[in-house]
């Protein structure tokens, strides 16, 4: 029995050192004054953080990442939202059909799904635009918001809105001050993880980038394929400080647990 405890911990310490290998060497890579990338640094410096901060193509383009996902977000969580109020209080023909469009993208590779949405946009002249990176990113994430506010929607004691009503006060009232409450932690859980799949996004949008409007996963990729230097090293160490921050201030807010428990949902 100490043995296999021991040959558990073993493989679990091994696994963590696979996992977080890679992060620290970027990390680390990151410091380095180097023209390209090497691990262990020769020494140590900020030259590329100086470098990156001071970018008008890495701060352009982060700027547009953040302003695309804060409107996917925005627009997904309340699409997916009213869409889940609607199938888990209403029976109607066509529910079935319905939970499955709005689950359909995670039926095909995103590849797949980026040249059928080229093609719209090519048609209808998005391509390359904030609206047309909007419109894909939305049909994208749109799975990944509706489960986690279904789940709290079905979590939700219907007897307190039949209360509150009972006791006189109007729908609207009651949705604002009995319904919203409730499920606040769902929506926020929901926005969060939209608006970091948005963020992170790059497989279909390489395909709808044009020339005067890029994310900053693309323009990672692009500098990969291009001239691989540390500041993309520098790039990869800022975003994981950004998201941890964003993912530690939603943990506080709605709690760790409720957050992994509607990821694993899907």
């Amino acid at each position: 029995m100490r043995t296999r405890s021991l040959v558990l911990s073993l493989f679990g310490y091994a696994a963590l050192v696979f996992i977080l290998a890679p992060i620290v060497i970027v990390v680390i890579a990151s410091f380095s004054p180097a023209r390209y990338m090497e691990f262990p640094p020769p020494s140590l410096s900020l030259r590329w953080y100086r470098e990156v901060l001071g970018s008008s193509d890495w701060l352009g383009a982060f700027g547009s990442s953040i302003v695309l996902a804060f409107c996917v977000a925005t627009a997904t969580t309340a699409a997916c939202f009213l869409a889940a109020l609607v199938t888990t209080r209403r029976r109607f023909v066509g529910k079935s059909l319905l939970e499955m469009l709005v689950q359909a993208p995670l039926l095909l590779p995103n590849a797949a799904l980026a040249m059928a949405l080229l093609a719209l946009l090519v048609q209808i002249k998005g391509r390359g635009t904030l609206g047309g990176l909007w419109i894909a990113h939305c049909i994208l994430v749109m799975p990944f918001v509706y489960r986690p506010l279904v789940n709290g929607l079905r979590q939700f004691d219907l007897g307190l809105e039949e209360a509150a009503m009972t006791l006189g006060s109007p729908p609207l009232r009651t949705f604002r001050l009995i319904t919203l409450p409730a499920i606040k932690p769902s929506l926020i859980t929901a926005f969060a993880f939209s608006f970091i799949i948005s963020f992170d996004e790059v497989t279909a949008s390489v395909f709808l980038v044009g020339v005067n409007y890029t994310t900053l996963p693309v323009k990672i990729l692009s500098d990969i394929q291009s001239d691989a230097t540390p500041a993309i090293a520098a790039v990869s160490t800022l975003l994981m400080l950004l998201t941890m921050t964003f993912v530690t201030i939603v943990s506080r807010m709605v709690g760790i647990g409720r957050v992994i428990g509607s990821r694993s949902g899907h």
